[in-house]
């Protein structure tokens, strides 16, 4: 059985990744105590009557702050059984979020007469950390709308093999900040820009014409060779440290050429040699 637990900053799509879930046919669970995870493992597999074989359960900072901070110890605890455990952990920058809970005119569960939204955000973040500390996966939801956000999590459960690392390639533009869910960053702003080239002007990295011109550019090649280089001896050793995912960011200036060029090729060649790839742009979603 398979059991994930769905944690995060409220207005950070919480809710929208326990939908999902359901709709992929886990049995789902929201504001659960996380002292009563052990419990429900233990309800679980002793029952015979199971219609789900997986199971969700979303943990936030509703739950008691005693509960959040002994998590470890929780984490612990339930691992001893026979469960297949993942942690997804959902965030998104201060800014997002105060606009988000502005927009939808809901009050923040730590918010009140005397602890404004801004307050009460950094102390869900001082709350949530011991849970995000253990998190196999962390998903930035800054500027991810709803739809983009079910399309990443789905392909994140779906190549989720747990004894294969499923690695995913983004492109960014360091205009837009760096996603902080990233586990390497690389910096391709050196290279030529193609954005300087009138005819290429309105194009994307995913285009031939921008994919030709970067390719007569020996810095773009060495630049591909060198990620790749660095990559390849490196991932089987996260992957044998037990990793379930990782994210390989890598960011231009507006994130539309030459990130978005060097994350196709990247995509491309690890998707020859191990399954689990996945790639995404995200200044062009």
């Amino acid at each position: 059985m398979k059991m994930i637990i769905i944690s995060g900053l409220s207005g950070s799509g919480k809710s929208i990744a326990l939908n999902l879930l359901e709709d992929l046919q886990y049995y789902c669970i929201d504001n659960l105590p996380a002292a009563m995870l052990s419990a429900l493992a233990d309800q679980l597999l002793s029952s015979t009557n199971l219609e789900h074989e997986n199971i969700a359960v979303g943990i936030d900072a509703r739950n008691t702050p005693a509960d959040l901070a002994d998590f470890s110890n929780i984490l612990k605890d339930l691992k001893s059984r026979q469960l297949d455990i993942e942690i997804f952990f959902l965030e998104a920058d201060n800014p997002t979020l105060i606009k988000r809970f502005s927009e939808t005119r809901r009050r923040h569960p730590l918010s009140s007469d005397e602890v404004p939204l801004s307050e009460a955000i950094i102390q869900e973040r001082s709350l949530l950390e011991p849970i995000a500390s253990e998190a196999d996966l962390h998903l930035d939801t800054s500027r991810t709308n709803i739809h983009q956000l079910r399309e990443l999590i789905q392909s994140r459960v779906n190549s989720g093999d747990r004894t294969r690392l499923s690695l995913l390639f983004e492109s960014f533009g360091f205009k837009q900040g760096i996603p902080v869910d990233a586990d390497f960053v690389f910096d391709v702003r050196c290279i030529p820009n193609p954005h300087w080239e009138p005819r290429l002007r309105r194009l994307t990295g995913c285009d031939p014409a921008v994919a030709e011109f970067l390719e007569q550019h020996d810095d773009a090649i060495k630049m591909f060779e060198d990620i790749r280089n660095f990559l390849e001896p490196w991932i089987p050793r996260f992957e044998a440290d037990n990793r379930s995912y990782m994210t390989i960011a890598v960011g231009c200036t507006g994130g539309q050429h030459r990130s978005v060029y060097m994350v196709e090729k990247l995509a491309a060649w690890f998707k020859q040699q191990r399954p689990g790839i996945l790639h995404r742009h995200r200044e062009l979603l």
